[in-house]
């Protein structure tokens, strides 16, 4: 092996993240200086507007233990997070975490402690979170949804934050898929894997950058990548909708030969036909999920561009 080769990289997607870096260098640099091992940290600068790019590659040009990885526009976390480990040169192990330091990087020997005695994958359990009451309660049934849902058992309160071994860095980066969802490859590729609680703190500094509707993205990609509970739902949906019309449709023929009043009118058609073209219209939305997914699957486009990698010249 290479002496000069990181042993672990951490992986760091950053977008408009200017106030977080100084502080995230602060931390990253005390853990490099703190620990034996010869630790890379690589920055994927996800399209930002503001000053992100010129900070990492500043620190990148100064800093031999930095690489900064400038993608040509803003693809999305999961696309940053898939690019830094397409770049990692780790030997052993690599470590992802979010930029606004709720993830600590502190924990990395942690990590790396549990890699040692032979587990393929360490990924981290929020045992509490720093978000509001409705965020809270949207990640608590989300996961537990997803659960329930996936074709793989996905474990609940865990983001990205994890390490993984080169091995599985290695299987992940093969993996053709366009609509990323890390945890969820990270579950399908199986090995001996762990989960260590840990408290997730409050974003050091900024906005968060996952909006309701980046989470909702985010969730509809875990559920419709893993799971085709959703496409049996629509035949079982058929099925009752079809038993219920049975049976209202008896219930007419019963009622018009027993000489009772016959449900009629604008009123019941009308709710009969929006009855039924709500279901047709969800049914359409599931299967177009998954035709979206094909669809940009078969294009077979680049996962990402680099406009720029800057590191220190030896």
């Amino acid at each position: 092996m290479n002496p000069l080769q990181p042993e672990i990289s951490v992986i760091v997607p950053l977008f408009n993240e200017e106030n977080v870096i100084p502080e995230l260098f602060k931390r990253l640099d005390s853990l490099i200086q703190s620990s034996d091992r010869n630790i890379e940290i690589v920055l994927v600068n996800d399209g930002s507007k503001d000053a992100t790019a010129e900070l990492i590659k500043a620190k990148s040009l100064d800093d031999a233990n930095y690489v900064s990885v400038l993608l040509s526009r803003n693809f999305g976390h999961q696309i940053a997070v898939s690019a830094g480990m397409q770049f990692s040169n780790a030997s052993k192990a690599v470590l992802i975490i979010d930029g606004d330091l709720q993830d600590p990087p502190e924990l990395l020997e942690s990590f790396y402690s549990k890699i040692e005695e032979g587990y393929e994958v360490v990924y981290a359990v929020r045992k509490k979170r720093k978000e509001g009451p409705t965020k809270k309660i949207l990640y608590w049934l989300y996961y537990r949804i997803l659960r329930k849902l996936s074709d793989i058992r996905i474990p609940v309160d865990s983001g990205d934050f994890c390490m993984i071994s080169k091995r599985v860095n290695d299987i992940i980066k093969e993996m053709p898929e366009r609509s990323r969802f890390v945890r969820g490859i990270r579950t399908w590729v199986g090995f001996k894997q762990i989960g260590i609680e840990y408290e997730r703190e409050k974003r050091f500094a900024g906005e968060p950058k996952y909006n309701f509707k980046a989470l909702f993205k985010l969730a509809y990609d875990g559920i419709f990548n893993f799971s085709y509970v959703p496409l049996k739902m629509i035949t079982r949906l058929g099925l009752y909708t079809i038993l219920i019309s049975g049976i209202y449709f008896t219930y007419v023929l019963y009622s018009k030969f027993a000489g009772h009043a016959v449900p009629s009118g604008f009123t019941s058609l009308i709710a009969v036909i929006s009855l039924f073209s709500g279901v047709q219209m969800m049914s359409l939305g599931i299967i177009g999920e998954y035709l979206a997914r094909i669809y940009f699957q078969v294009k077979e486009r680049p996962l990402f561009l680099v406009d720029e990698v800057v590191r220190k010249e030896n």
